[in-house]
């Protein structure tokens, strides 16, 4: 049979689809890109917020539409049928099977039950389980993605996560270390590091932050070239992390911190553990022990009780902090959350409004902040090749500052000269020459 998958939401789920994949193929099915060619489509949803939940619904009744043709069954996993399971079945017939993400331990007894229809399912062996170990890498020749934590302990008044992921939990060095081994023998340069909460790891098995440690180990492995983290809590990105980064080459100088916001009565809301005064603090260490370190965080406007006084505060700190990088989403009302019934909800006009404030103002710092990388000279880990709207051929790449997917990219024009010294999926030297509103332009260093 040939499968299909489409994987929805946050990197650390496409991880799972990723195993999936493995299982499936381990299993000799057919794995393709085209749900026209599906006798098997599963979509891995997402539920985090509310419009999660609708690409999650429109995309499985998309979905639905092939089963008009050639698929024979659709199969719905993840975080949404984690919450939802009982009212997914009861609203969406059109699916013939809802596996929850807390029961991956026995997701293949659950497929072949849905295949085969067969109540009499047997148990199985740990090779019929998800393994990291036998991941199909789905994001291209150049970086993978490793999980090395799943569930929160936070409990962040406005975020469903730990209901749904349940609490936080470790893997092991030894684990995550022969991950690594298996995916850099494929050729794979780049490794990000993620979690839902990715500077407590460790603390739950080991007793305190392995973090710093782990990432050492991981930079020694054969074949790796570049490593970030991703998901970085303020208030636990200790000494020995900034030393680890500071003195790592392979360790890309980049931080990427979820503040949320910076009034305090706002953050004690949200039941997060930094204030104002430690938050800026951090970011003065970081950029005064780290030069040229990339910061980038996500910030939350519209929440339960955000006074004028409050956005004012965390307005004048994007000015302050003059991020590299932002990301800013407005409040959502999640069901189960402390933050639903809160009093004080902030209309969908207000929010939107101190939405689009924090990024007009985010845009002209991040136009500001790229000039300064002019004349500077970067390594670039080239990546494709595309035309323009200005109708010019440009090799595109990353540098060090620049999360796949996520943030900008260097734009090399194609010449005479370069064209047939620059081969994708290799680093290169480039020298940067011009900006626009999140995007580098260069030229090859010889």
């Amino acid at each position: 049979m040939n499968v299909g998958f489409v994987s929805l939401g946050c990197s650390k789920n496409l991880v799972d689809t990723e195993m999936m994949i493995g299982l499936f193929k381990s299993k000799k099915f057919n794995i393709v890109n085209d749900p026209k060619e599906a006798d098997i489509i599963i979509v891995n949803t997402c539920g985090f917020i509310e419009k999660a939940k609708e690409e999650a619904i429109n995309t499985l009744l998309e979905m639905a539409e092939y089963k008009k043709d050639k698929c024979k069954y659709l199969i719905a996993t993840g975080c949404l049928v984690e919450r939802y399971k009982n009212e997914l079945i009861k609203e969406m017939p059109e699916v013939d099977g809802f596996i929850k993400y807390s029961d991956y331990d026995t997701l293949w007894n659950q497929i072949e039950h849905i295949i085969n229809k067969n109540e009499n399912i047997k148990n199985h062996s740990e090779e019929e389980k998800l393994d990291f170990q036998k991941r199909t890498i789905t994001t291209g020749n150049n970086y993978a993605y490793i999980r090395i934590a799943d569930g929160c302990n936070n409990f962040c008044t406005f975020c469903a996560i730990p209901y749904i992921r349940g609490r936080f939990k470790s893997r092991t060095e030894e684990d995550i270390l022969n991950e690594v081994k298996t995916i850099a023998s494929q050729g794979i340069r780049e490794f990000i590091i993620i979690a839902q909460d990715t500077t407590k790891y460790g603390t739950d098995i080991y007793g305190e932050s392995k973090l710093a440690e782990l990432l050492h180990k991981i930079s020694q492995i054969d074949g790796v070239e570049w490593i970030r983290f991703l998901y970085s809590y303020p208030e636990t990105i200790t000494d020995d992390l900034i030393e680890e980064v500071k003195n790592n080459d392979k360790i890309c100088k980049y931080f990427d911190i979820p503040m949320q916001h910076i009034s305090d009565p706002v953050l004690k809301k949200m039941n997060r553990k930094s204030t104002e005064q430690s938050t800026k603090l951090l970011i003065e260490k970081l950029r005064t022990e780290i030069p040229n370190v990339i910061i980038r965080s996500t910030l939350m406007v519209g929440f339960p009780g955000e006074t004028e006084t409050d956005f004012e505060k965390l307005y004048n700190f994007v000015k302050w902090a003059k991020f590299d990088k932002l990301g800013c989403f407005t409040y959502s009302k999640e069901e189960g959350t402390a933050a639903e019934k809160m009093p004080g909800q902030i209309k969908s006009s207000v929010k939107k409004e101190r939405y689009n404030k924090i990024m007009k103002l985010q845009k002209e710092v991040s136009k500001e902040n790229l000039k300064k990388h002019i004349g500077n000279s970067y390594k670039v880990l080239i990546e494709d090749a595309i035309v323009k709207e200005d109708n010019k051929a440009y090799f595109i790449g990353r540098t060090y500052m620049d999360v796949p997917e996520i943030d900008g990219y260097v734009y090399i024009e194609i010449n005479d000269e370069n064209k047939d010294k620059i081969e994708l999926n290799t680093f290169t030297k480039c020298k940067i020459t011009k900006t626009d509103d999140y995007d580098l332009y260069g030229e090859i260093v010889y």
